[in-house]
């Protein structure tokens, strides 16, 4: 079931974005003021034109409320064209000094008609299991 695996979902003009999050222990250091989460996105094409990835922006809040804005072209080094009824998956990291936050953003799409658009990328949660002491 796709909505188990990915709970959070956005759609922008046929474009649907769905990610998932997960906590890394092995990869985080809560006494040293590091939490680490990977996050899987996966962009699907169900609209009647090619697309491709431009850019990405995100907006990730910690656990104190600071802002960090994120900008840049692609996706893990990649601009991927996604055809109608196709879809894109990547995995990518976020590091925060506090054991919550959250994510939400935007990617730029270029559609094969030539105009340039902007598509959700839905907020999601980073948060880590709390250790009972």
């Amino acid at each position: 079931m796709i909505d188990a695996l990915f709970p959070y979902v956005a759609e922008t003009r046929g474009i649907k974005v769905r990610v998932s999050a997960n906590y890394l222990p092995e990869q985080s250091q809560p006494a040293g003021g590091r939490w680490f989460w990977a996050y899987h996105i996966r962009v699907q094409n169900a609209g009647l034109m090619t697309v491709q990835l431009l850019t990405r922006r995100w907006e990730i809040v910690d656990g104190r409320g600071a802002l960090q804005i994120v900008q840049g072209e692609g996706v893990i080094g990649e601009q991927p064209i996604i055809e109608p009824g196709q879809s894109y998956d990547y995995v990518s990291g976020c590091p925060l000094t506090t054991s919550s936050g959250a994510m939400v953003g935007s990617y730029r799409m270029l559609g094969e008609d030539g105009a340039m658009f902007d598509v959700a990328i839905p907020r999601f949660e980073l948060r880590a299991p709390v250790v009972q002491g």
